[in-house]
């Protein structure tokens, strides 16, 4: 009985077969309408010249390639759906505690005007509260400003820590957050001590050491700190396993910010978790690792039990890099204007690259086999120049890739390691090496994350998505739309950037990389590219509606199905999809919103800034996202109403198209009125009509709405009044 139960599977896989043969079906269904579409547009191209009267080439020309670039999407979008799949653990079967591996966590932290201390600090705290051996447990904190508050910060939660984790072992706490554990509604200990006095009587008293805690931070005199140049520091804050006063188990605890100077390129988020890569070499060398942003606390304590399942499964331990978990949020309102939760990617499209070869890496709550960010060097049995030409110049760090973990590593060699780890965090010793380029997190995009996945997944590594019923990760979602926009614009740029380098999935496919799993990353790279055909199709149909240029079939004309078909399959079966995903009628009118927003803001600054980095007009840059909280922009998102306080870049181009719309509507049923001609225009009148009620928020911002989030006249009036101008203008100019 005990040898069955040794051989008990970790986890399984379970393949969603009625999602998968209704996700096939529409792929069949779909694919066939748009080869007739094709062939509809294709034919036109061919016949005489004189059947085409009351037709223009160039906007017939410009519709097709928008339909041509929409169906290219669709195509490489249909590979998520192919085999979705859905997994299940066993943590109970994992061997006992001292058989477990060793887990190193970073976490990254950029600015803290940006980036509060104490959330910060929340997250430091509910990891090193995890549910794992203390002894295992490490965690690391890089400070790319240099910050004292963020040191200061690190050495309160450590004082807290010896109060927080007793605590929460005792009580079995499910949420480990200090912050949210208290402003949560319900309680989150085990039933069996909930209503105990002693547990009451702790907690209170644990309490009052948060609140002591948040008031040191929040009273720590603020000195001013460059982010850009600083000598590196790091300090052991917590060094050994057993604290020598209270007898408290505590997981290694290091802070990091490392040397930053103008003149040297720093690399961004991957520069940082390369340098915790290397220091936490050397001081722990733990086989796998978990990286946090600094605002993705553990809502759970079991995510690392729930990962050690795959990584230490036999079947597949071997070729497994890394286990991602989904981002969710704590601050998502119901309806989720925004699309902050980015549903589709992570109850969709991870789960359908989990049936291929795995999810793409996700920049936070993932752990990642260490041995895996060798890339193609090898560590083992090189010698000590190769490892120097490969690793750097640290004798150290050589001789501690071939090392074991040993928990007394730190306490014993202290000032060695110390002195060692400032040469791994400065700023010339990547010089002459592959970090960065073979070694560690990739540098060749702001986009870390997908980039290194990808490269990964190019080397034979493959990759699972964990997704318990309990999330078990936390961030703070962006709720205003600058926000949202400007993180838009930053990820759309870095993933386009990959669509057009050497690292193009469609040109650098290898072997090793399954055809459909090339597809998605190519999705990843080209959906930037919505914005083409959505400004196209925006504006191409409505100003030949304004002159009675029909540009699609005639309700008469069989094509007619086709045209209707196609546009009721995409929004059918995105509603089903949010519909099965636990969303509502409301929620999938926001999705196609924000998507419209997206396409014609934020991914086409994105296209444009990476091809401006291409061709060397633009540097690179990475403004950390803001995650203080607005009570005043909390309210609007949670009201659902849209918050109009963004950038004119990005509320120029939508005012624009919505005022090209409402004219070209009015003008067009005024046409259709007098003369009669609504079979052939109806397609374009539709589309008008489609355009402004979906986007009646924008309408509502600019003429109903009288609180703050409105649009404002004075960026409005601009915008519009120029859009009429030349619209009355080109409209005298097509009745000439």
């Amino acid at each position: 009985m005990e040898g069955r139960e040794k051989r008990l599977p970790l986890n399984s896989l379970h393949v969603q077969k009625l999602l998968l043969i209704v996700n096939r079906l529409h792929v069949l269904l779909h694919s066939t309408a748009l080869a007739f579409m094709f062939y509809y547009r294709v034919c036109f191209l061919f016949q005489p010249t004189e059947t085409r009267e009351g037709h223009e080439l160039l906007p017939w020309l410009l519709v097709s390639a928008s339909e041509a670039i929409l169906s290219f999407l669709w195509v490489l979008d249909q590979a998520f759906r192919w085999r979705p799949v859905s997994r299940s653990v066993f943590p109970e079967r994992l061997p006992e505690d001292h058989k477990l591996s060793p887990i190193d966590v970073f976490i990254c932290t950029a600015d803290p005007t940006k980036e509060p201390t104490l959330d910060v600090m929340n997250t430091v705290l509910s990891s090193m509260a995890l549910d794992y051996p203390p002894n295992k447990l490490h965690v690391y904190l890089s400070d790319d400003a240099g910050s004292p508050l963020t040191l200061h910060g690190m050495r309160e939660a450590c004082k807290f820590a010896r109060w927080w984790l007793p605590f929460c072992r005792r009580y079995k706490i499910n949420n480990r957050c200090p912050k949210a554990y208290f402003s949560a509604l319900e309680d989150n200990a085990h039933a069996d001590f909930a209503r105990s006095s002693l547990y009451v009587a702790d907690k209170h008293t644990i309490k009052e050491k948060y609140e002591a805690f948040e008031e040191a931070i929040k009273t720590f005199r603020k000195d001013s700190a460059s982010s850009r140049d600083h000598p590196s520091l790091i300090e052991v804050i917590q060094e050994s396993t057993i604290d020598d006063v209270d007898n408290v188990k505590m997981p290694l605890l290091v802070y990091v910010s490392r040397e930053k100077m103008a003149s040297h390129p720093h690399h961004f988020k991957a520069g940082a978790l390369n340098v915790l890569l290397r220091v936490s070499w050397v001081m722990s060398n733990s086989p796998y690792i978990l990286v946090l942003d600094c605002d993705m606390f553990c809502n759970d304590p079991t995510s690392a039990r729930y990962a050690m399942c795959f990584h230490l499964d036999p079947k597949i331990s071997s070729s497994l890099s890394f286990v991602q978990f989904p981002q969710k949020f704590h601050n998502i309102s119901k309806n989720d204007i925004y699309d902050s939760q980015l549903r589709s990617l992570f109850t969709v499209q991870w789960q359908g690259m989990d049936g291929l070869m795995g999810p793409v890496m996700s920049g936070t709550g993932f752990y990642i086999k260490r041995a895996s960010l060798f890339g193609n060097c090898d560590s083992k049995g090189s010698d000590l120049l190769q490892q120097k030409d490969e690793f750097g110049s640290s004798n150290e760090f050589g001789s501690s890739l071939d090392r074991d973990y040993t928990s007394e590593s730190v306490s014993d060699q202290k000032h060695t390691l110390l002195e060692e780890s400032h040469l791994l965090a400065s700023c010339n010793y990547e010089i002459g090496t592959k970090w960065g380029e073979e070694v560690g997190f990739l540098y060749y995009s702001v986009v870390e994350d997908y980039l290194t996945g990808f490269m990964l997944h190019c080397n034979g590594w493959s990759s699972v998505f964990c997704e318990p019923s309990r999330p078990q990760f936390l961030g703070k979602a962006t709720t205003n739309l600058n926000d949202v926009l400007i993180q838009g614009t930053r990820w759309h740029s870095g993933l386009f950037e990959n669509g057009i380098n050497r690292f193009c999935p469609l040109m650098y496919w290898p072997t090793r990389l399954p055809f459909l799993q090339c597809l998605c990353f190519a999705w990843l790279t080209y959906f930037p590219l919505y914005c083409v055909p959505l400004c196209c199709l925006a504006t191409v149909p409505q100003l030949s509606l304004l002159n009675g240029i029909p540009l699609y079939p005639k309700v008469s004309d069989p094509f007619f199905i086709v045209f209707v078909f196609i546009f009721l399959s995409a929004l059918v079966k995105h509603l089903l999809e949010v519909s099965l995903t636990g969303g509502t009628l409301h929620k999938w009118i926001n999705e196609q919103r924000i998507w419209m927003m997206k396409s014609v803001t934020c991914n086409l600054h994105g296209c444009l800034d990476a091809l401006l980095k291409k061709f060397g007009i633009r540097e690179a840059t990475f403004v950390p996202t803001n995650k203080l909280e607005d009570d005043e922009q909390t309210l609007l998102y949670q009201m659902d109403k849209y918050d109009f306080r963004a950038s004119n870049i990005f509320i120029a181009p939508m005012l624009f198209l919505i005022t090209v719309n409402i004219y070209c509507l009015v003008g067009g049923v005024y046409r259709v009125f007098l003369v009669g001609d609504w079979d052939k225009l109806f397609i374009q009148l539709f589309l008008a009509v489609f355009i402004v009620t979906v986007n009646y928020p924008l309408v509502e911002g600019l003429l109903l709405r009288k609180d703050k989030g409105r649009i404002s006249k004075l960026v409005a009036i601009p915008v519009i009044l120029p859009t009429l101008a030349l619209l009355a203008f080109f409209n005298l100019l097509g009745n000439a």
